[in-house]
């Protein structure tokens, strides 16, 4: 939210790089964290970076683009997530069960770095693409022309006041409710499943899992995510020749009916002997991770294309991050509905991932509730 205002005042490429910074600077301290305190502390300012970058990286493509490409550019952008929970994934894979070091630090001591720190260590790279940015990144012509006009108090009275403020009057009120609800269902339809699908996959058949262990259940989460890096580019482009409303939905949908049959792999395995549990998961992995995450290509331009540039940043910043924040109920609510599932039921975590659905069908509903704006021209006021 602190990184949307920024990016209206001091423009998108700085904030962008500020939010960088931040996030890879504190991944890399909380390898180092003695204790729980000062990781707390470290993992905070990470997500202080975390959350700025998406805002101000998806309204700089928005802002940037013809605007009847704008869909299939921001879904390339956000294909990136899937490239890197790969990478995050393949990581995990190569450094958790290997990297254990016992290193003498100044001022800190004898450390026992546990493999968990080298894999945080690691999360420092990204810092160095701001080398990059600061080079090649040039402010969006409308946010230019939006700054000056603040700064010479050409914008109207309602446009000149704090853009937080802006967000609660009458002309936005509706979308910024609207955009909140629809990222916080989004994100906790995302978040509780793919907290929960490792676990899933990991864990024991009469647990209602998978039982595939620990490390094929996070090498599967690599043929999912190879599915979520199509279905957000995809998204893009279907959005813009059919509409941000109809791709919006349509993913949403497809997701709620998808998740309950991925849930039930194995008892679908146990019903049709003649097809293998990995073959079943090859098939409908890939699918969930297509329509499961390609959603997310559709928040930066709904949401670039509904509110002005006068206070895009503020609102990308606070309805993006209000539904992460929202989404940290997903884990605890999963998990609540997979300890009710396991009494007395071999359900558990494959049933408890049913819980998505509901959400996805309350986020398809939400989007409904804007109107249809594809190729729209960006406003200033």
């Amino acid at each position: 939210m602190l990184f949307g205002i920024i990016t209206d005042y001091i423009g998108r490429v700085r904030a962008l790089t500020y939010s960088i910074l931040m996030y890879s600077v504190f991944t890399g301290l909380s390898a180092l964290a003695p204790n729980v305190e000062i990781f707390v502390v470290c993992r905070f300012f990470l997500g202080l970076g975390m959350g700025g970058e998406w805002a101000s990286g998806e309204i700089l493509v928005a802002e940037s683009w013809p605007r009847q490409h704008r869909g299939k550019v921001i879904g390339l952008v956000q294909s990136g997530w899937g490239f890197g929970y790969i990478l995050a994934a393949t990581l995990s894979i190569a450094i958790l069960p290997h990297a254990d070091l016992e290193i003498k630090l100044p001022f800190l001591g004898d450390i026992f770095f546990h493999s968990w720190r080298v894999l945080f260590l690691v999360g420092i790279l990204p810092a160095f693409l701001v080398f990059f940015i600061r080079r090649h990144c040039e402010e969006p012509e409308i946010w230019r022309t939006t700054a000056e006009m603040r700064s010479q108090k050409k914008l109207s009275e309602k446009g000149q006041s704090f853009t937080f403020t802006q967000l609660w009057r009458g002309d936005l009120i509706t979308f910024t409710i609207s955009a909140a609800l629809l990222t916080s269902f989004c994100m906790i339809a995302y978040w509780g499943l793919y907290t929960w699908v490792p676990t899933y996959l990991a864990s024991p058949v009469e647990e209602g899992g998978a039982g595939l262990g620990l490390i094929k259940g996070y090498s599967w989460t690599i043929a999912i995510n190879i599915g979520a890096i199509i279905g957000t580019i995809t998204f893009g482009a279907i959005s813009d020749r059919l509409g941000r409303r109809p791709t919006f939905v349509g993913y949403l949908v497809i997701m709620a009916i998808l998740v309950p049959i991925f849930g039930s792999i194995t008892e679908i395995h146990e019903k049709m002997g003649f097809m293998g549990i990995n073959t079943l998961l090859l098939i409908t992995g890939p699918l969930l991770g297509f329509f499961g995450t390609g959603f997310y290509a559709g928040f930066g331009t709904i949401m670039a294309e509904v509110f002005p540039t006068r206070a895009r940043g503020t609102a990308q910043g606070f309805c993006y991050n209000f539904g992460r924040g929202a989404s940290a109920l997903a884990p605890y609510i999963f998990a609540l509905v997979a300890g009710m599932a396991m009494l007395g039921h071999k359900l558990g975590y494959g049933f408890s991932l049913a819980t998505a659905s509901v959400f996805a069908i309350l986020a398809a509903l939400t989007v409904l509730t804007f109107p249809e704006t594809k190729a729209k021209q960006l406003d200033i006021e």
